[in-house]
């Protein structure tokens, strides 16, 4: 739009006028600029960061250095100890290869000693060995074999008298169980029951097995001093009491539980029993005799 004309005229552009305007928008410029740097320079010193500090040292490598020098020690001795006993090896060595050689030139002397006697003494001795042998042999030979006979005798009675004269033939199984019923009065005593248990029809009459019970009161029958011919004789007692008198061992009590042996023909007497008296016997053989003894 075109402006509109006023009364008034503008003021004159002049050439000197724009340099002096611009020195003096200038000089402020550089005043704000030269107070401006040092407070940058602050900034970037506080926004820098702090420089760090040096680590510590971990006390694991301080440990280290500390055994270092004990390690260094350790090592010395051992060098010195490997060198001193690489001093002492050759003298060991040649001491006990002085000792191999001693004894192996105290060995040769003793055997070739000992060679030397032992081949000396057969010219010697050879003569009086063959001299004496063949009457020794003689006299020691016939006497031997007379005795020979002799041992073998012996063995054979032995052997013989070890044997039961009553074996008759072979033996069975057999078992007995208890039964009341098998109390009967036909044994060797009439004043006791006996309970037979089969003993002697299974072993062929060797053996007799069987249960007593004593009937009382004793009388002067059952007291009769008396002898037994048998080979073998055990009586053990089940119940109540016995007491005996036997030829050099006197009277003795036996009770339940107890158990003896009578010898061949040896004198014995029944002195006296309880109610319930109750024994087991063994005879060998099966059949035998029973006699009074004065």
């Amino acid at each position: 739009m075109a402006r509109k004309a006023t009364g008034r005229k503008a003021p004159a552009r002049t050439s000197s006028a724009r340099p002096a305007a611009r020195k003096a928008a200038a000089k402020p410029a550089t005043r704000k600029s030269a107070e401006a740097e040092p407070k940058k320079k602050k900034a970037a010193a506080k926004a820098a960061p702090a420089p760090r500090k040096a680590a510590k040292p971990a006390p694991a490598k301080k440990a280290a250095a500390k055994a270092a020098p004990a390690k260094k020690a350790a090592a010395k001795t051992a060098t010195a100890k490997t060198a001193a006993r690489a001093k002492t090896a050759p003298r060991a060595a040649t001491r006990k290869a002085a000792a191999k050689t001693s004894r192996v030139a105290a060995v040769k002397t003793t055997r070739t000693a000992t060679s030397k006697s032992a081949r000396a003494a057969p010219k010697r001795s050879a003569p009086a060995r063959k001299a004496v042998a063949p009457a020794t042999r003689k006299a020691i030979a016939p006497a031997a074999r007379k005795a020979a006979p002799a041992k073998r005798v012996t063995r054979k009675v032995a052997a013989a008298s070890a044997r039961l004269k009553s074996s008759n033939g072979p033996q069975r199984f057999t078992v007995s169980h208890m039964n009341e019923a098998d109390f009967k009065k036909d044994g060797l005593r009439p004043y006791a029951l006996y309970r037979d248990l089969g003993v002697a029809e299974a072993t062929a009459g060797l053996c007799q097995a069987h249960v007593i019970r004593m009937v009382p009161p004793c009388t002067d029958e059952v007291r009769e001093r008396h002898v037994h011919a048998v080979e073998l004789q055990l009586v053990y007692v089940l119940k109540g009491w016995m007491k005996n008198e036997f030829e050099g061992h006197g009277e003795q009590m036996m009770s339940a539980g107890s158990c003896w042996i009578q010898p061949p023909g040896i004198k014995h007497t029944v002195l006296d029993y309880s109610a319930d008296l109750e024994v087991l016997e063994i005879i060998v053989p099966a059949d035998f005799k029973t006699v009074a003894a004065d």
